[in-house]
């Protein structure tokens, strides 16, 4: 177990050449192996996905391609490829891919959500906790607040520059990573207090809604060593006037949504489908007042992921009602309970206001990234009192979907664009 732990901080010496090239057709792209001087060594990542993978991160810098009327994005508009010794304010423990993929996440998201100060905090690839609000502040505390549990090491990036008091904040919580267009004065002299974090400035964070219609190459390596390319995805519903009606027919029968959208359904809506940009497929999120509430991804069935969102919110609900109330998780309250260090009347206070307010789920707005094929998934959320649906729409039995919808006199829309992300 001891040398396991010694793995994790090794640095493994990778040796991918200097330069890479990739030619399609008559077009040449030019990549260069992004290094960083670290004192008195220059190195590039930690290492990949485990501690015996070598691992380079590649940026973009010569070619311009175009296939079929398509103009892919161009070098010069680096963003994690790009990061340099100065855009690295603190190294910390040196960074490996996933430090840096999961910034690379938190953007898809982010990208989508110029408008207002946002918070993504990422793990593994997938958001923990997403919240938008009127300072930056406020919306890191409801994003860490959304998913306590699964932002412990997770990476926080954000749109709007790092103030001293989001920096106390961040302080406070165990991260890997913070990322953001810049930092205020005095906020780095909380932030380097922790040192193993990687304190990364992204000065095109400020303007990252620049690159929501740019299409970049997206590569898929098989087993065999073959390639998969595809265009990378473009969200194409950005304002109420994208939305689709839910409407479908059967037999010769019309079935539509009947009750109208309140204006923060609409917004809720249109929030939760720009974060379902970032979340891996097969996915059902819930989002509520501008944050998340509930995160469901990477299963095999939709009804199955709707019911882990449920269960998740719930989890999560509880941890938030018991930090607030008592300063301490959830879990930490359960074992005392246990051990009869606290009465059983604490939980159970927790569990009554969880189970009332059903997990933060009541007043919030479900959002799938793919149609529901029956109408069991989308009840799934009905019944836990979600009042707006967005999804792509297209399957066979959407009017059984509606019918649902309407049973429990919620809205739905369709997107009719698909969001899958594997």
């Amino acid at each position: 177990m001891s040398d396991l732990r010694q793995d994790y901080f090794k640095i493994i010496e990778d040796d991918f050449p200097e330069d890479m090239t990739i030619t399609l057709g008559g077009c040449t792209l030019g990549y260069k192996k992004r290094s960083w001087a670290m004192g008195e060594t220059r190195q590039g990542l930690r290492y990949g996905e485990n501690p015996n993978q070598k691992a380079a991160l590649f940026e973009l810098v010569t070619g311009n391609l175009e296939l079929a009327g398509t103009r892919y994005i161009d070098p010069g508009r680096g963003l994690v490829s790009a990061v340099s010794e100065e855009d690295f304010l603190q190294f910390g423990k040196h960074p490996g891919k996933i430090n840096l993929t999961d910034v690379d996440a938190a953007l898809i998201i982010l990208r989508e959500l110029p408008e207002k100060p946002c918070a993504v905090i990422v793990k593994h690839n997938n958001p923990c906790g997403v919240a938008r609000a009127e300072s930056i502040t406020e919306a890191y505390l409801k994003a860490d607040l959304a998913d306590r549990i699964a932002a412990f090491g997770g990476a926080a990036v954000f749109n709007r520059a790092v103030d001293k008091d989001l920096a106390q904040a961040l302080a406070e919580r165990y991260l890997e990573v913070v990322a953001a267009p810049e930092f205020e004065q005095g906020a780095l002299d909380i932030l380097k207090k922790a040192k193993n974090l990687r304190i990364i400035r992204l000065s095109r964070l400020a303007d990252l809604s620049r690159y929501r219609d740019m299409r970049f190459l997206d590569f898929k390596s098989l087993t065999d060593g073959g390639l998969i390319v595809q265009q990378s995805a473009l969200n194409t519903v950005r304002s109420a006037d994208d939305l689709l009606p839910a409407r479908a027919e059967k037999e010769g029968r019309v079935f539509e949504v009947k009750r109208q959208p309140e204006p923060r359904e609409i917004e809720d809506m249109l929030f939760g489908w720009a974060v379902e940009q970032g979340v891996t497929s097969n996915s059902v999120i819930f989002v509520k007042d501008g944050v998340t509430v509930g995160i469901g991804t990477g299963e095999q069935d939709r009804v199955g992921v709707a019911e882990i969102a449920v269960f998740k919110a719930y989890t999560k609900y509880a941890d938030a009602l018991c930090f607030r109330e008592f300063g301490i998780p959830y879990k930490q309250l359960e074992a005392e309970v246990d051990t009869l260090k606290r009465p059983v009347e604490d939980k159970e206070k927790i569990y009554d206001a969880c189970q009332k307010d059903k997990g933060g789920l009541a007043g919030s707005t479900m959002v799938s990234d793919a149609f529901f094929p029956f109408r069991d998934g989308v009840e799934v959320g009905l019944k836990q009192g979600a009042r707006a649906v967005i999804q792509p729409g297209g399957s066979l039995r959407d009017f059984e979907v509606i019918q649902a919808v309407n049973e429990y006199k919620a809205f739905m829309a369709f997107t009719g664009q698909r969001s899958f992300r594997h």
